[in-house]
């Protein structure tokens, strides 16, 4: 544990994450979750060039990764409550589903023109989605002053609550079965995922690089990365609804600063591209924000010759899934 203080005074603030708590998600989680698959593909690593391990976190029922934070926070509740949201999908459908196996009831706010895939999952975990704004920050507003009208409702920020970036980070742990790597690859949404395992890496293996990756469109997170404190951008364009971000969550970036080694950008053609060399290689289909890992890497824009990837969600619009699977 030692070790772990030389990056847990960063002259902002102590570190809050906690590897003790990172080992207890790992006892608590649901099992659907625990240990997804991962491993080296001959074919993707050949055509990489390099040796890759891919992490799958489509294959529980969610498919996508956040059911692990989700359920470590909501199982630490000490009470019931009425928990609120806002989210693009994958992490709606995390809070709908955790929410769900304890009997509290859960309410979503989204972007009007959210991924209808996503909502119809959300909702069917027993979610109220509830469309309001143009983005997802005008979402995020409306979810804050619904919360703010009963004492019983919980507005849930994803990137700020130190539970739901620990239960991610039991992905950590068990990427460092497979042994040390010169880099770990990382999308980077609002940092839940990238500093609960970033706190593990740093700890069990630190001469493992930690890279996250951005999309070009929405470059907040790198931005404020460059800078050591929030910034937001005028705007996030991307096709990547998931790692779209305009307005990063303050202690998010604390804790990115604190761990994370670099951050580069990948667009959204490299994106798809990277989609389509999923279903290709691995036959797994990912949402633009799962394969940005995948795209950072393709594009040689991580060094190192034995690396990990993420991915992270495989919640694609129905419009994007009918042209790649026609394409494949």
């Amino acid at each position: 544990m030692e070790r772990m203080e030389s990056f847990r005074m960063t002259g902002m603030r102590k570190m809050d994450l906690s590897l003790e708590r990172i080992k207890r998600a790992a006892q608590e989680m649901d099992p659907v979750f625990r240990d997804s698959p991962q491993f080296f593909d001959e074919e993707l690593c050949q055509a990489l060039g390099k040796r890759v391990l891919v992490k799958v976190e489509t294959a529980n029922p969610l498919r996508s990764f956040k059911g692990r934070g989700a359920g470590f926070f909501v199982g630490g509740l000490e009470a019931k409550k009425h928990l609120v949201c806002a989210s693009a999908g994958n992490f709606g459908q995390a809070m709908a589903h955790a929410g769900r196996s304890r009997g509290m009831k859960v309410d979503v706010f989204a972007a009007e023109d959210a991924n209808p895939m996503k909502v119809k999952r959300m909702e069917s975990f027993g979610a109220r989605v509830v469309l309001r704004g143009a983005s997802f920050d005008e979402a995020k507003e409306a979810a804050k002053e619904f919360a703010a009208q009963g004492s019983d409702r919980l507005f849930i920020e994803d990137g700020d609550e130190p539970a739901i970036a620990e239960g991610a980070g039991t992905i950590g742990m068990e990427l460092m079965k497979e042994g040390k790597f010169d880099a770990v690859v990382v999308p980077v949404g609002d940092g839940a995922l990238i500093t609960g395992i970033g706190l593990w890496v740093k700890e069990f293996a630190p001469q493992s690089k930690l890279i996250g990756v951005c999309p070009s469109g929405a470059p907040a997170m790198l931005d404020s990365w460059k800078a050591g404190r929030a910034l937001s951008t005028a705007k996030a364009e991307t096709i990547a609804d998931g790692i779209s971000v305009r307005v990063p969550v303050a202690s998010s970036v604390e804790r990115l600063v604190a761990l994370v080694d670099d951050i580069v950008l990948v667009d959204d053609v490299e994106m798809v591209d990277a989609m389509r060399f999923a279903v290709k290689t691995l036959g797994i289909v990912l949402e633009p924000a799962g394969a940005a890992g995948l795209a950072a890497i393709r594009k040689g824009a991580v060094a190192g010759e034995r690396l990990a990837t993420i991915l992270t969600g495989g919640n694609i619009r129905p419009e994007m899934l009918h042209e790649l699977l026609a394409e494949s």
